[in-house]
C-alpha cells in the first residue's frame, strides 16, 4: 500500500543530486570506525615496511611521502565533510519546518475538538437544568 504523502526525509533525499549523494556517502565512510581502523592498519604497515624493509624503502624516515598523502587526504576530506554538514543543516531545517507545520495542524484539531466538547457539555448541562426545572 502506497502512502499519499512523503516524509520530509524522503523529500530531502529525492532533492539531492549525484554529487551531493556522493559527498554524503564519502563523508559517512570517512566518519566510520571501519575507515579509522583501515587507515591505522595501512599507516602501521607503511611505517613498518619503511623502517624494517631493506630492499624497497620508498619512503624512509621522516616519511615525507606519507605526510604528503595525509595532506592530500585532508585537503579533500575537509570540504567534503563540510558539504555533508551543510546538507545536514538543510535537512534539520526541513524537518523543523515539517514538525512546526504538523504542530500547527494538531493545535487546530485540538482546538476544534475542545470547542466541540465544550458545546456538548453545555448542551448536556442545559438538558440537566431542564430536567431539574420540570421536577
Amino acid at each position: 500500500m502506497e502512502r499519499a504523502h512523503k516524509t520530509w526525509h524522503e523529500k530531502h533525499t529525492e532533492s539531492l543530486g549525484l554529487a551531493q549523494r556522493a559527498a554524503d556517502t564519502i563523508a559517512s565512510i570517512l566518519g566510520s570506525w571501519a575507515f579509522i581502523i583501515a587507515q591505522t592498519i595501512i599507516v602501521t604497515l607503511w611505517i613498518t615496511i619503511n623502517i624494517y624493509g631493506y630492499i624497497h624503502r620508498w619512503d624512509p624516515f621522516p616519511f615525507i611521502l606519507l605526510n604528503l598523502v595525509f595532506s592530500l587526504q585532508a585537503a579533500y576530506t575537509a570540504p567534503i565533510i563540510m558539504m555533508s554538514q551543510n546538507r545536514q543543516n538543510e535537512r534539520d531545517r526541513a524537518q523543523a519546518l515539517e514538525d512546526f507545520e504538523t504542530n500547527v495542524i494538531a493545535k487546530q484539531e485540538i482546538e476544534a475538538l475542545q470547542k466541540h466538547l465544550s458545546r456538548l457539555e453545555i448542551e448536556k448541562l442545559d438538558k440537566i437544568i431542564q430536567i431539574l426545572e420540570r421536577r
